[in-house]
């Protein structure tokens, strides 16, 4: 074998290697692309969902606001739908979404599951549950896909002051 069949060869090799390392660069790039995509659109779910809790009121008993102790609020382990709320159409305050949960498919976005819980919290840390009624209520919304390593989890506070 000659000095040029051996350079040609080596060449070759070369730019194989350089093929496959950007081919695979490429393909990791078009991955991380979806994977931004895919988590983006499920950010983008929780936040609409939020947006739409803020429209509510804070309480049952603050539909028609009026100044309000915290004791008169519904109790921690009342949180959720009241009789006759059956359909989102129907909630009227934050509460109401204790234990939502919406399946979701759009077009290149399938298989998105929506989950709400509300708490109420401790006034003076908003990290820590309270069993108790206070005027800060935590919205936690949890968008599940089976195309996402980890769920997207948007948390709120809600807070009301009596007067």
């Amino acid at each position: 074998m000659n000095i040029n069949t051996m350079l040609a060869v080596g060449a070759l090799v070369l730019f194989s290697l350089i093929s496959l390392n950007f081919n695979g660069v490429v393909i990791q790039n078009l991955t991380h692309e979806i994977d931004n995509k895919v988590f983006l659109t499920a950010f983008s779910l929780a936040d609409d969902l939020i947006e739409e809790i803020k429209q509510k009121s804070f309480d049952e008993k603050t539909i028609v606001f009026s100044a309000i102790n915290k004791n008169q609020l519904t109790t921690s382990n009342s949180l959720g739908p009241d009789s006759g709320e059956v359909s989102v159409n129907y909630f009227d305050d934050i509460d109401d979404y204790k234990g939502y949960t919406k399946n979701i498919s759009l077009p290149h976005a399938e298989e998105y599951t929506v989950k709400a819980n509300v708490y109420y919290v401790q006034e003076d840390n908003q990290g820590q549950v309270s069993t108790t009624q206070t005027f800060y209520k935590r919205v936690d919304v949890r968008v599940e896909s089976p195309y996402m390593s980890s769920d997207a989890v948007l948390s709120f506070i809600f807070t009301l002051h009596s007067k």
